[in-house]
Formats: C-alpha cells, structure tokens, sequence
C-alpha cells in the first residue's frame, strides 16, 4: 500500500507541459537550473498610481552543482563557452501558485558565439518557483528583487 502511495504523490508532482509552452519537433540541446531574482521597478502606471513593473532577470545557470552561465535581461542566456542565445516571448502559462512567475516558450531573436546555444531556435522557462512580486510600492525609482528559480530548456528545430 504504501508503493502505491508514493507511486501516485510522484506522478501529481510532475506536472504536464502546457501546449503553450511546449515545442513538438524541437529536440533538446542542453537544460540547466537557474537560481536568481526578479527584478522590479516602481513606477507609475497609466493611471499615474505607483506600481512594481518588471525591469529585468538576474539569475545563475547551474549544472551537476557547478554554474555554467548566467541569464540577464534581454532575456539573454550566455554559457560558460561565450554563446549566447536572447529570446523573445512566443507563448505564455501559469506558474503552479500565484506566487510562481510564468512557464514561458521563448524564440530565439539573436546569437552570439558559436557555442553550444548558437543553435537554439526555442527556450522554455519552466518548473518556475517564485519571482512574482506584489503589494504597493511607494517610492518612484525604488527597485525591489524578488527571488526565483526555474528550469531553462534550450531547443532546436529537428
């Protein structure tokens, strides 16, 4: 009984890839953990009522315990061999809470190097755990880091 316990908590803990963010006929290239922030800016609305709006990631790419690039805005991911691949977003899904920045798929808008992201055609921002900032802010110009991680999967055209 209890095999079957475990067995059904582990399928409930994978959750399914939204077809707004999914990439049939792409293969993987590479996939790293990254572990970094969000970063937000106070700033007026249209309404003219202060707001946080996002201004940037700042976060490390990780791979068996060793870090292996960095992700910054753009949004740009640059590997350790000096490729670098800056996305555009192409499809967007709910985090799992409402505290989880969105799962997103991103197509490749520039390169650079010729490493092992030069050929990326697809990113995906997924297994996203926190990021999302929320609640007032009172100052014009204050900026405000919300932590985050995630799974970035990097794709080819088959």
């Amino acid at each position: 009984m209890l095999w079957l316990g475990l067995a059904a908590s582990s399928v409930v803990a994978q959750t399914a890839m939204p077809d707004a963010v999914a990439a049939p006929n792409e293969t993987q290239i590479a996939k790293f953990h990254a572990e970094g922030a969000q970063v937000y800016e106070c700033k007026a609305d249209n309404s003219g009522k202060l707001a946080w709006a996002f201004r940037e990631p700042i976060a490390t790419l990780i791979s068996d315990s060793k870090t292996v690039g960095r992700h910054y805005a753009g949004p740009t991911w640059e590997y350790s061999d000096g490729s670098a691949v800056t996305g555009k977003v192409a499809g967007s899904a709910p985090g799992n809470t409402a505290k989880d920045i969105p799962w997103l798929k991103l197509d490749a808008a520039a390169h650079r190097g010729s490493g092992i992201l030069s050929g990326v055609t697809t990113v995906q921002r997924i297994n996203t755990v926190g990021g999302t900032l929320t609640g007032a802010c009172g100052t014009a110009g204050a900026f405000q880091s919300e932590p985050y991680s995630a799974d970035y999967v990097f794709l080819r055209k088959s």
